[in-house]
């Protein structure tokens, strides 16, 4: 019998005045948060072999993080959790603050390394993988496929039509439907789940700037705060534990009318609330399904290849040609961004690009190897040299009983996934359902197409960095990766990303004084609440504060809203919850706490606003401050206290 732990804990970083990663624009700083960032680890052990899945609401997972985990894990367990069980990956929300990678290309916004969001992101896993490992008991793991197909849209169909009948024919509504869920039991008793679904993590735009896990961090929150009751500053031994992964989503968007922010409405936060929703809904549905239950089977295998330096056998190239990958460039249509969730560069258009397409066709024509690489793409970022990108890619796969999960440091289109998942199940013997291209995974290195799409050069072919033999490239790592572990043999080690942890730029941020304006304290309200809301109104107050990133309070909040109750105050939601927001304001007379709250249906009674932090004068001093009493007025409604019930 398999045993399985779970584990969560918060992996927020600076609110204030971080440059946030994944559109890239250097106006979406943070300012506050609207839903906390989570880590969520599993531990799953079949005698002594293990596998760990740590699920992060981050826009990527870079070497930075997965190195510093794996140096944390190796000093409490030792051999235990090792980079070649433990698979990394990230939902990519792009709503998160950046700045923690070793590489300078992911810094454009973030002035530099930002050391408080890397410790919070860095300490934040640990200590879910370490509630994972405690956790550890005995338990069923039930394995379910299902079809999702209004939640997602092909942002790059020119691209996906260019592509052999064949591949279309296997996405009719040029999508992946396909949802998986990994069911976890105690004693008759869910405990977890961990769902696999492919659809960008960009329901928010590049207007915003809170903290958010966008749609996958909804489904995550709605399942496990308002569905289990969980309370995630009261946890308890047997609170429900659900991750949202990805897989191949490299071309889907959630903006479903192929605009950012919308689609289903033309409300960003209700589109995320909409997807997110959709998808916990698509679990739940398997959660009732008898599906295929887990008896044995745990195994693992990881190998390290320089993609810009891989020479691609005939037998994956498809022209019955050897090739091989060059080094990283970037396209023109990358600095175009995606139309559909958030365009980059003026000046810069997916597909063609007159000028630069014919000053590439110069030096193609004078650099024959260059342009079996790289053409037809349009070169405008070249070399990327020095420690901008990363080249060495961590290719893993991980087997679950019947389930494999390929690991690829990328975001890969649908069809890309595709062949790749063909490639393992072919070797493997596995239904091809069960093979998963999990993205995002243990590093990052841009997009994955297939040969043909890359030839549009749209978005995701412009950001195929290493050329159009990338795909082929990792096909062959692939299968050498499945071959070993049908043999029952190791995978070859390859050679890793080198450590950049001693060659970092430290950002220097403009920290303000901390300072309260004349004749008032740190804590005090400047704006009060009206006297008397109704459910769906917000209420809003405005506090005197200090900087936030003095002290980020992980596993805490800036805010709580309470209600009267008669044996005392009860706080009902804080700022990890969807109905509330905390945003910063830096004003010249000193900074603002803006709190918001949107009254749920079932609210009543007299309740407050309360909102924390630290000035620092010359040490860090904790303050508080609340807002006077408010009623919600309801007939015959009533508020649960903070952990609603299941």
């Amino acid at each position: 019998m398999l045993s399985c732990g779970r584990g969560i804990a918060d992996i927020t970083g600076e609110p204030a005045d971080t440059g946030m990663l994944g559109y890239g624009k250097s106006w979406q700083r943070s300012d506050g948060i609207h839903l906390r960032l989570r880590s969520r680890a599993f531990v799953i052990a079949d005698g002594d072999r293990r596998i760990l899945i740590v699920v992060n609401d981050l826009p990527m997972v870079f070497d930075s993080v997965r190195r510093a985990l794996l140096d944390q894990l190796q000093q409490r367990y030792g051999a235990v959790y090792t980079e070649h069980n433990t698979m990394i990956t990230a939902t990519h929300t792009h709503c998160g603050p950046g700045g923690y990678s070793h590489h300078r290309l992911y810094h454009s916004n973030t002035g530099g390394f930002r050391p408080k969001t890397f410790a919070a992101i860095v300490d934040g896993m640990t200590e879910a993988v370490v509630r994972a490992h405690d956790d550890l008991s005995p338990a069923v793991l039930t394995l379910s496929h299902g079809e999702l197909r209004d939640a997602s849209a092909n942002r790059s169909k020119v691209a996906f039509d260019n592509n052999p009948a064949s591949d279309r024919a296997w996405f009719p509504d040029a999508v992946d439907p396909q949802t998986t869920l990994l069911r976890i039991e105690r004693d008759g008793r869910a405990v977890g789940a961990i769902n696999w679904f492919a659809v960008h993590n960009t329901s928010m735009t590049n207007a915003n700037t809170l903290i958010s896990g966008d749609n996958k961090g909804y489904a995550a929150y709605h399942w496990e705060r308002l569905v289990a009751g969980v309370d995630y500053l009261d946890r308890r031994p047997d609170d429900f534990v659900a991750a949202f992964a990805q897989t191949n989503a490299g071309d889907l968007t959630p903006n479903l009318d192929l605009q950012p922010g919308r689609g289903p409405t033309a409300d960003e936060l209700e589109n995320t609330r909409i997807i997110g929703l959709r998808q916990y809904e698509a679990a739940a549905r398997l959660m009732t399904e008898p599906g295929r239950t887990i008896a044995d089977g745990i195994d693992s295998r990881l190998t390290h290849v320089d993609l810009s330096a891989v020479m691609v056998r005939p037998e994956f190239t498809g022209d019955g040609r050897e090739h091989r990958t060059g080094a990283p460039v970037g396209g023109a249509s990358a600095l175009a961004g995606s139309e559909e969730d958030g365009p980059a560069f003026r000046g810069f258009h997916e597909g063609r690009n007159p000028l630069w397409d014919g000053v590439s066709s110069l030096i193609y024509r004078r650099t024959p190897g260059l342009r079996d690489v790289q053409a037809p793409k349009a070169l405008v970022v070249g070399g990327l040299r020095g420690h901008y990108v990363a080249r060495g890619a961590p290719v893993q796969l991980l087997r679950i009983g019947p389930l494999y999960l390929l690991g690829i440091p990328a975001e890969v289109t649908i069809v890309a996934g595709l062949r790749l998942r063909r490639t393992v199940a072919a070797i493997v013997g596995a239904q091809l359902a069960d093979v998963l291209v999990v993205g995002y995974t243990n590093g990052y290195l841009h997009y994955i197409t297939t040969p043909e799409e890359y030839e549009t050069q749209q978005y995701e072919g412009g950001s195929t960095l290493f050329g159009r033999w990338t795909l082929p490239a990792l096909q062959q790592v692939a299968s050498e990766l499945a071959t070993a572990m049908r043999d029952g043999r190791p995978a070859a080690y390859g050679d890793p990303e080198p450590d950049l942890s001693q060659r970092l730029r430290p950002a220097r941020p403009r920290i303000p004084h901390d300072r309260s304006p004349a004749g008032r304290e740190f804590g005090d309200v400047l704006v009060e609440p009206r006297r008397h809301y109704r459910p769906g109104d917000v209420v809003t107050a405005v506090f005197v504060a200090a900087y936030p990133n003095n002290d980020l309070h992980r596993n805490g909040t800036y805010l709580e809203i309470q209600r009267r109750a008669p044996e005392g105050w009860s706080t009902v939601a804080d700022d990890g919850d969807w109905s509330t927001t905390f945003r910063w304001r830096r004003t010249r007379s000193g900074q603002l706490a803006v709190v918001t709250w949107t009254v749920p249906a079932d609210a009543c009674g007299e309740y407050r606003i309360r909102c924390y932090g630290k000035a620092r004068r010359q040490v860090l001093r904790p303050y508080s401050g609340s807002s006077r009493l408010f009623t919600i007025e309801n007939e015959g409604g009533h508020h649960a206290h903070r952990t609603p019930p299941p």
